[in-house]
């Protein structure tokens, strides 16, 4: 449109213009691709957050009502089974091997284990007090690994431990996943993190996000 204004001025004296205008036009679609990455990293954070908080309340729902997957049915917790009992009763490796031995079963274990499952999966599901239950999370995942003990070659009958790998193994995992969506803050993506944030005693705490 300047060249049609000023006939009079050569083409070239708008060169740099238009080479401003190439730039920009080039640079277009790598600033519009940012807003793209953060919503799909969001997403993926998002999926991460749900799927890793329902494991934790499928395990306390199917220890509580006995669904026939991991607690088989009328051994559940309503039923009178022990949550704990039949795990820590069979731990058979590691340095806390007794001490499991003399928990298993206990009631305020039962409870801990049982409270912990159920506000950790509901927390994490619901995008709220993300860093509480990371902390809650990776300390239960911490005892369960040292229960099952994978550095272990042998079980301490002598037979073998059939240990897949002496650190990485699921408990790790879901320890990573909790202490990476809690400092990501995923719970504003399809969760309650925002309204979560709002609450005066959580802005006046932030350890509570």
């Amino acid at each position: 449109m300047a060249l049609h204004e000023h006939p009079h001025r050569s083409p070239g004296f708008h060169l740099p213009a238009l080479r401003r205008l190439r730039t920009v036009f080039a640079s277009a679609p790598a600033v519009s691709a940012h807003p793209d990455t953060r919503t799909a990293q969001a997403f993926a954070l998002a999926s991460l957050r749900i799927l890793t908080g329902f494991v934790f309340l499928w395990a306390f729902l199917d220890k509580t009502f006995g669904f026939g997957y991991a607690t088989a049915s009328g051994k559940g917790w309503i039923d009178g089974g022990s949550p704990t009992k039949g795990f820590l009763g069979s731990v058979a490796a590691g340095p806390m091997e007794s001490t499991f031995h003399s928990w298993a079963g206990d009631t305020w274990a039962d409870w801990l284990f049982m409270l912990g499952l159920l506000g950790i999966g509901l927390a994490v599901m619901a995008g709220v007090a993300l860093r509480p239950a990371a902390v809650a999370g990776t300390a239960m995942m911490a005892l369960m690994w040292i229960a099952e003990w994978p550095p272990a070659r042998h079980l301490s009958d002598g037979s073998p431990s059939m240990s897949t790998n002496p650190f990485a193994d699921y408990h790790v995992i879901y320890a990573v996943a909790l202490i990476v969506v809690a400092a990501a803050g995923a719970g504003a993506t399809w969760g309650l993190g925002r309204l979560w944030a709002r609450l005066p005693i959580v802005r006046d705490h932030t350890w509570l996000r």
